[in-house]
């Protein structure tokens, strides 16, 4: 029955071919035996990779000795590595989880290119996949993450995807093939093993076919996944040429912001700074955003996505200054593009616009200190790009107003101000 399962998700998700040649990563445990076995069964030419990642004392020892003794009775060649994973996991700074996720899989990537196999297999089943869902779920996946484990990743396969984790053991039995517990696995110090030891166990007191329900979920949300897919290919034909996309062919569409994600997302906006971009785009503000390895510029009805490591063009702004009698009625504008000074402390004569150099400083409205305009930029979180376009406004030696940002608190409007100058940034 198993040896059909496989076959024919095989075949359904056109995930190789007989003639390839298969890596099996193989752990111990009955997932990776299973599948080492079914695809030898099924005529395959079939290696084993396994990584001891020297986590469990001396079960790692132990699986890595029921692996080789395994190989050597099924006359399969094993590939075997041995990882430092705590030294790993602190000098990257990352999880020993996401350490020995790390490694196995860039080892995986150097095995293809070493062995020219055309496929590593790897055991992850039916429960694997229910158990990721309920995890993405709790995470606030989109569509994608409640999709499940994919069948095909790269050179990555899964055929085990629609059998279940019993049937795999029941499979061992019937064959009188031993496997390795993984300890770590009846422990809940991990997120996945809470899923799978507390949260399904509950889930299946409410519905005893809980597991089979949420397994047809993610097949029925994978071939949604698909039209998704196709539907945001389209869209994005739409309102996107080149590097520009054009606000008002955006905001026809039916979803306009997740359409807007399913471009910036991959790009490194985050779906905070994407939310800030789409409304952005529904006004005349110009507003730049940034990633890591991209800028986003707002302007005129368009977004264009530069390339974080091009030069922005730097154009000096152009001002407009008005004096205006200051009274009761006057109301200061909150407009960013907009100062409003003391006209008495201001000599028009003395005005002039330069970029700003390091060592330059001045007392931001409402503060009493002087603070470093670099200093500034980093409170601010400005970008490399944002720093070198940005200017200022200088009454003599003095810097009266960051533009776009903030002014000198010394020029500030006081009760004692008779008229105010009020100078404005054009677009």
């Amino acid at each position: 029955m198993i040896k059909e399962l496989v076959t024919d998700y095989i075949r359904r998700n056109n995930l190789f071919e007989p003639e390839h040649q298969l890596i099996i990563g193989l752990s111990g445990g009955a997932d990776s035996v299973a599948l080492l076995l079914v695809l030898k069964e099924l005529g395959y030419n079939v290696t084993a990779a396994h990584c001891n990642f020297h986590l469990r004392a001396n079960e790692s020892n132990r699986d890595q000795e029921f692996v080789e003794q395994l190989c050597a009775e099924q006359n399969i060649k094993l590939h075997l590595i041995h990882f430092d994973t705590y030294g790993y996991a602190e000098s990257n700074k990352v999880s020993i989880e996401m350490a020995a996720r790390e490694l196995r899989y860039n080892w995986f990537d150097t095995l293809i290119k070493e062995t020219k196999a055309n496929f590593i297999a790897v055991g992850h089943h039916k429960d694997d996949n229910i158990e990721t869902l309920l995890l993405n779920l709790a995470r606030g996946a989109g569509l994608r993450g409640l999709s499940g484990i994919p069948p095909r990743n790269g050179k990555v396969v899964r055929p085990l995807l629609d059998i279940s984790r019993k049937e795999l053991e029941d499979y061992l039995t019937s064959k009188k093939q031993s496997y390795v517990t993984d300890s770590t696995n009846l422990e809940d110090e991990f997120a996945r093993n809470k899923v799978r030891l507390n949260i399904i166990p509950q889930l299946e007191e409410i519905n005893s076919g809980c597991r089979e329900n949420i397994h047809r979920t993610i097949n029925y949300l994978s071939e949604v996944e698909l039209i998704y897919k196709q539907a945001i290919k389209e869209s994005i034909g739409r309102i996107k040429k080149d590097n520009k996309i054009y606000a008002d062919n955006l905001l026809q569409e039916v979803a306009p912001q997740t359409v807007l994600y399913e471009i910036l997302y991959p790009l490194g906006f985050n779906s905070i700074q994407i939310s800030d971009i789409f409304k952005a785009c529904q006004q005349t503000e110009t507003k730049l955003f940034s990633s890591t390895s991209y800028i986003v510029h707002i302007n005129r009805g368009y977004i264009l996505i530069e390339d974080n490591n091009q030069e922005i063009e730097q154009i000096e702004p152009t001002l407009t200054y008005t004096t205006q009698a200051y009274d009761s009625s006057f109301k200061i504008s909150r407009n960013p593009k907009v100062a409003t000074f003391d006209a008495n402390k201001i000599d028009r004569k003395y005005l002039y616009i330069r970029k700003w150099k390091a060592g330059d400083w001045f007392i931001p409205f409402g503060m009493k200190g002087k603070k470093n305009i670099s200093d500034y930029f980093t409170d601010c979180k400005f970008t490399k790009k944002e720093k070198d376009n940005q200017f200022l406004l200088m009454h003599k030696e003095d810097i009266i107003w960051v533009i776009g940002h903030r002014t000198d608190n010394r020029y500030r409007i006081t009760n004692e101000t008779k008229q105010a100058i009020i100078v404005k940034k054009a677009d």
